[in-house]
């Protein structure tokens, strides 16, 4: 049988992915009417009082003691320019575009993981993540045009620090409860955002605050699920379903946006879901 706490990460990585594509949604919206250091204030301090609320309904305030502050600082530096380079890169490319280009990040991981943390990866797997990677290439464009755009250089750096973020995790976790992992996080990414903010601060519109609380939401839920499956498995296990956003990203460009993908995205999008059907697979195989 697949090692129980490894699936039940996957199914949580999954289930976080769902969220964020509803938070990235938001994001989008708000993208176009606000510049990309306010968009990403805003999501760090709607986020906050949700998480503020699940530390008291769980009574965790006792746990968000941390063991290394430095590697917070770290890590929330590589969060905000993850979060300002992914919502700039929306801001001008269609969700499923950027998600094409941000889904190199579960390779990038697969290789950080092995390189830094020393995890081992069957040849086997190698080759099912370069499967999705290559698909996420056919989906984002065959003569790989996107990536020397702005939008597509955005999305790429956001990956990149996203993968960095992911190592951090792992190594933080061995100390620190999930509860501090996420809340130092946010805010510190908070107070660094909203200084570079304030000088071109644009006034929010009534009519955006309903999306300020989806992203909220979505974002501090997303966050623990997240960090909650990188707790629970090594990351080359349960990085590879972030490749699940490329789906969510084409339904949610059809639903609101009225944009439908060319048929390269379609195919590219097949082959990223059958290399994840083929990891499992494999998961399922080594554990027997």
């Amino acid at each position: 049988m697949m090692h129980s706490g490894n699936l039940r990460a996957i199914a949580i990585m999954m289930s976080a992915v769902g969220v964020f594509a509803g938070m990235d949604w938001g994001l989008k919206t708000l993208s176009t009417q606000y510049p990309a250091i306010e968009v990403t204030t805003i999501r760090a301090g709607a986020s906050l009082p949700f998480m503020l609320a699940s530390v008291a309904w769980s009574g965790a305030w006792r746990n968000l003691s941390i063991a290394n502050p430095w590697i917070y600082v770290a890590r929330s530096a590589l969060g905000l320019l993850m979060l300002a380079s992914f919502i700039y890169s929306v801001s001008l490319q269609p969700l499923t575009e950027s998600y094409a280009e941000f889904m190199s990040a579960p390779l990038m991981v697969a290789m950080l993981s092995s390189l830094v943390l020393h995890e081992k990866i069957p040849a086997s797997r190698w080759a099912a993540i370069l499967v999705g990677f290559g698909g996420v290439l056919i989906a984002l464009r065959p003569t790989l045009h996107g990536f020397a755009s702005l939008g597509g250089l955005g999305a790429l750096t956001s990956a990149a620090c996203y993968a960095g973020g992911v190592l951090m995790i792992r190594v933080m976790s061995r100390t620190d409860s999930a509860h501090a992992l996420v809340l130092w996080y946010m805010v510190l990414i908070f107070l660094a955002s909203s200084v570079l903010a304030i000088p071109g601060w644009k006034p929010i519109s009534w009519a955006h605050w309903p999306v300020i609380a989806v992203i909220g939401a979505t974002g501090a839920l997303a966050q623990h699920l997240i960090t909650a499956a990188f707790r629970r498995a090594p990351a080359s296990v349960v990085a590879p379903f972030e490749y699940t956003a490329l789906p969510w990203g084409l339904a949610i460009d059809w639903a609101f946006f009225g944009k439908l993908p060319a048929a390269h995205v379609f195919i590219g999008g097949l082959i990223v879901v059958l290399g994840g059907l083929y990891l499992i697979y494999d998961e399922h195989r080594a554990s027997l």
